[in-house]
C-alpha cells in the first residue's frame, strides 16, 4: 500500500470499519459500479426478490421460479467460500463486470473470513446454505433450524465480528435440495426466500471443463432463462466460467443480479 499523510489514513481507517460493521445487504450497494469495459458482458439489470412474494423458486424443487424474461439468467454458486478456487470464480466474474449470488457454508465462512468479505466487497449478494452442508431432512426440526442459525451467525461473524440469527440478506438454498414442509414454513415465517434453481453444471461429477461448458451451454438453450446453479470450490466450473461467460454474451444472454427488495447495487437499466 502507498504511504500516505496520517489525516487520509484515518479517514480511511474510519470507513474501513464502517464497511465491516454493515450488514451484507448494505455493503454490496455501496461498492458495486457502472462496468468500465464497454465490450463486457456485464450486469443487464438487478431483480429485487421480496420473499413475500416469491418464498420459494427454482423449478428443479418448486413450481414458481423467478420473473426472468427471455435469455436471462441468474449465476448462483454453493459450498464456498474456498481460497483459491473462489479467488479464480471472482476474478472470472469481475474481468466480465458480472455480479452473482453466493450460498456459503457457514463452516467455510467462518475459517476464511476475508473471503466473505471480498465477495461481497466485489458487489455480489450472500446467501445461506447452512453450517456444514447436512442433509436437513434427515434431522429433527430443531437440529435442522439449529444448524440453518449456526450457518447465518458464521456469515454475519465473519462480516461483522458479531453472531446473529437474522440473516443480513433473507435468501437460503437446501443442500441437496433437501427441504421439508415444516423448514420450508419455518423459513417463510422468518421472512426468508428459498432458493432452488431452474438448472445445473453437475459440476459435483467429475469431468473436464470443457465437458462441463457442453453439458451446461446445452442445458441452458433447452430451458433458455433461469437461475442457474453452480458450486465455486469446485476447480473444474472455475476453470470453464471465462468461456460460458463469453458464450453468455455471444449468443445474446443476459445476466441478472438478484438483491433483496430495494436494495440495488447496478443500474437496473439493460445494457
Amino acid at each position: 500500500m502507498r504511504k500516505m499523510s496520517s489525516g487520509p489514513r484515518s479517514i480511511l481507517s474510519a470507513i474501513a470499519t464502517l464497511v465491516a460493521l454493515a450488514p451484507a445487504a448494505l455493503i454490496a450497494p455501496a461498492q458495486a459500479a457502472e462496468c468500465q469495459r464497454k465490450d463486457a458482458l456485464g450486469t443487464a439489470r438487478v431483480l429485487e426478490v421480496d420473499p413475500a412474494t416469491y418464498p420459494r423458486v427454482g423449478l428443479k424443487s418448486f413450481p414458481q421460479t423467478l420473473p426472468l424474461r427471455d435469455r436471462e439468467v441468474v449465476l448462483t454458486f454453493d459450498d464456498g467460500p474456498t481460497p483459491v478456487v473462489t479467488d479464480k470464480v471472482l476474478t472470472a466474474l469481475a474481468a466480465e463486470c458480472v455480479r452473482a449470488t453466493f450460498f456459503m457454508v457457514g463452516r467455510n465462512a467462518a475459517d476464511h473470513p476475508d473471503m466473505v468479505r471480498k465477495v461481497v466487497r466485489l458487489g455480489h449478494t450472500i446467501g445461506y446454505h447452512t453450517w456444514d452442508h447436512p442433509h436437513l431432512n434427515k434431522l429433527s426440526a430443531e437440529q435442522a433450524e439449529a444448524n440453518i442459525n449456526r450457518g447465518i451467525e458464521a456469515v454475519g461473524m465473519a462480516l461483522r465480528g458479531t453472531a446473529s440469527t437474522i440473516p443480513a440478506t433473507p435468501f437460503f438454498r437446501f443442500p441437496y435440495f433437501e427441504s421439508t414442509p415444516e423448514l420450508l414454513n419455518h423459513l417463510e415465517k422468518r421472512g426468508i426466500a428459498v432458493f432452488g434453481a431452474d438448472f445445473w453444471a453437475s459440476d459435483w461429477v467429475r469431468m473436464t471443463p470443457e465437458e462441463e461448458l457442453k453439458l451446461l451451454t446445452g442445458r441452458l438453450e433447452a430451458a433458455r432463462k433461469g437461475i442457474i446453479l453452480l458450486h465455486d470450490p469446485q476447480m473444474r466450473t472455475a476453470e470453464m466460467l471465462p468461456a460460458f461467460l463469453r458464450y453468455l454474451q455471444e449468443h445474446n444472454y443476459h445476466v441478472v443480479h438478484i438483491v433483496p427488495a430495494a436494495m440495488k447495487t447496478v443500474s437496473d437499466r439493460t445494457r
